[in-house]
C-alpha cells in the first residue's frame, strides 16, 4: 500500500524513506547532514534509522 497522506499519524521514525521529500528534510536536520551523505548512508547500512545514525556517527569520528 501506497502511503496516504489523508491519514494523519505518528511518522515511523525507525527508517528513512529517501523517496519522501518530507522524510529526507527531516533526517538530513536531524543528523546535520546533506542529502547526498544522508544517501550514501543508507547505501552502505540501510534505511534504518539507528544504522544510520551510527554509520554517520563513525564517519565524522574517523
Amino acid at each position: 500500500m501506497s502511503d496516504d497522506k489523508t491519514k494523519v499519524g505518528e511518522p515511523d521514525r525507525s527508517f528513512i524513506a529517501m523517496g519522501e521529500d518530507h522524510e529526507v528534510r527531516y533526517w538530513t536536520g536531524k543528523f546535520g547532514v546533506d542529502r547526498d551523505a544522508l544517501q550514501r548512508a543508507v547505501d552502505q547500512v540501510g534505511n534504518g534509522a539507528a544504522d544510520v545514525e551510527q554509520f554517520l556517527q563513525g564517519q565524522r569520528a574517523g
